[in-house]
């Protein structure tokens, strides 16, 4: 099990802030995106056991599907 002070949880808190301002910028709940952020990179880190790339993949995943979201909520 990694430690919690590794380059992953590092990445954990920035995606998080990320997708917290993103939230509020788009006048959404800031909140729910970044809970949306740590609960897929809680997941991938420690339950799948991904390193880094796979976490990444997964916010990039996060970040493609509330966009997609987003455009067919908008039409």
């Amino acid at each position: 099990m990694l430690p919690f002070y590794s380059f992953t949880f590092v990445l954990l808190l920035a995606c998080a802030v990320f997708f917290y301002r993103a939230g509020e910028f788009e006048g959404s709940s800031g909140v729910l995106w970044a809970a949306l952020s740590v609960l897929i990179s809680v997941a991938i880190w420690r339950w799948l056991h991904g390193g880094f790339i796979a976490v990444l993949l997964g916010q990039l995943g996060l970040f493609a599907g509330i966009t997609l979201y987003r455009s067919q909520k908008k039409v």
